[in-house]
């Protein structure tokens, strides 16, 4: 397999808060508040609280074997074989959470913008840019990042200040009316959808340059906390202006947009937001896409991953073409099933390897080679 070009600490770690924030920040708040209601920022907080367990255990990993991914690591800690048939529901699952982002881009346009545009064409328009994104490599992809991430977060910022006439703290009250329970319920959901699935950075984390190895921790906490601040402000601000009503409305950031008036000179600026929840989508596919054609490759040894590109991105097309076409139970399968199957799938399995690698840490010094 080519060996791929190297990116820097702070690149991975723009990269990593793009994957976190980029669908997350537009379709967690419905469902948060929909369970927990002014509670949801409890929720919000717990599973942060996760992904950071969970990230400790992959720089873990990464510390041990900085030279090896989840794959090699694996293979290292089980051996070949039980660490292929470990791999096995990782990138079954990752295949289908390629789809399911790019089904959800194509159901937002469906629902706001382009409603009369069939969802299939959407799809397959996005599946050209993030399968090109993808084949240019993970330095391109880091590049991009940078001016991408700044638009997004500029532009979300901005709706939260613009719509401040319209918060209503009552609405922040009361915290728990049914109890913790409900809290309990969106915090699962959230949790799995996206702090579980950030594992999938323990298959790249070897692309960070060697010496920046050691600042690598420090900047994807820091990544993660902006995440967690700026998911927080999405949530507490679309609480306090729709107040009851943001559960039941989705992408409640272009909800707000859609209300930003001020003197005739700023309103109906939610096309612009559009573009930036986009833009989030968009790159979120690209880096896992990125990140799937690596662990195949690497899973089956391949020699050149770029051939892949395409026919992956291909299979993922019809995954969401024919897979997610309704949008209830795109929900459902979100909300309900997706936390499940990333525990089993993505979390299990790092867990297993983290466990087995602390248990044989006291390996001989030649074992972080990456096993023929």
């Amino acid at each position: 397999m080519n060996q791929p070009s190297s990116i820097g600490s702070v690149q991975m770690a723009s990269l990593f808060l793009f994957f976190m924030t980029g669908s997350s920040i537009v379709l967690v708040p419905s469902p948060l508040t929909h369970e927990a209601g002014a509670g949801a920022w409890i929720s919000l907080l717990l599973a942060w609280c996760m992904g950071a367990v969970y990230l400790a255990c992959i720089l873990y990993l990464y510390r041990k074997h900085p030279d090896l991914s989840l794959v090699g690591s694996s293979r290292l800690a089980l051996g070949k074989l039980p660490a292929n048939l470990l791999m096995i529901p990782v990138v079954v699952l990752m295949f289908w959470n390629v789809a399911g982002i790019v089904s959800e881009i194509g159901l937002f346009f469906r629902s706001t913008m382009l409603k009369e545009t069939p969802t299939y064409v959407v799809n397959s328009l996005m599946f050209v840019m993030i399968s090109l994104t993808a084949r240019a490599g993970i330095v391109v992809i880091a590049r991009m990042s940078a001016l991408l991430l700044a638009m997004m977060v500029a532009f979300i910022v901005v709706v939260l200040l613009l719509v401040w006439n319209l918060y209503e703290p009552d609405f922040l009250l009361p915290i728990l009316p049914n109890g913790m329970g409900p809290v309990l319920h969106a915090a699962y959901i959230v949790y799995g959808f996206p702090y579980s699935e950030l594992i999938v950075f323990a298959f790249i984390l070897p692309l960070v340059r060697r010496e920046e190895s050691h600042k690598v921790r420090k900047h994807l906490y820091i990544a993660l906390s902006i995440n967690g601040l700026l998911l927080m402000l999405s949530v507490i601000g679309s609480l306090m202006v729709l107040g009851p009503l943001t559960g039941d409305l989705k992408y409640s950031l272009f909800q707000l947009a859609r209300l930003i008036f001020v003197r005739e000179i700023i309103e109906r600026i939610e096309s612009i937001i559009g573009f930036s929840l986009i833009v989030g989508f968009y790159f979120k596919a690209s880096i896992l896409l990125f990140i799937l054609v690596r662990t195949v490759a690497e899973w089956l040894n391949l020699r050149d991953e770029k051939l892949f590109t395409l026919p992956i991105a291909f299979v993922c097309l019809l995954l969401s073409v024919t897979t997610y076409t309704q949008e209830a139970s795109l929900d459902e399968m979100v909300n309900v099933v997706w936390p499940l199957l990333n525990n089993l799938c993505y979390v299990l399995p790092m867990l297993a390897v983290a466990a087995v690698t602390l248990v044989r840490r006291q390996s001989p010094p030649d074992a972080s080679r990456s096993p023929e």
